[in-house]
């Protein structure tokens, strides 16, 4: 599908740019994947594609444990979204399709 991909990443946080790679792999309105950067590497859970735009969460253990809660938008080779970190808000996401 038009949303499968790896694409290089990075989320403005502050804790500085975080880069990562997000592996997507569709199946009808639903996804799984990964999500590896310096801070480890985590399992999409909840992955619901709708057109261009993918939604999903992921659970994290670094800095500290928490549900981190993402949508983003593909067009062509380029991804833009939000990452959403409870209570400390939510940060721009961006990257690019490779391979």
């Amino acid at each position: 599908m038009a949303v499968d991909g790896v694409y290089e990443t990075v989320v403005k946080s502050p804790m500085g740019d975080q880069k990562a790679t997000l592996t997507v792999k569709s199946d009808g309105t639903s996804w799984t994947g990964t999500q590896a950067g310096a801070m480890g590497t985590a399992e999409i859970t909840d992955g619901v594609v709708d057109g261009n735009t993918i939604k999903w969460s992921m659970n994290i253990t670094v800095p500290m444990p928490m549900t981190l809660t993402n949508e983003a938008t593909v067009d062509g080779d380029t991804i833009t979204g939000t990452v959403t970190a409870g209570a400390f808000g939510s940060f721009p996401l961006t990257g690019t399709r490779v391979g």
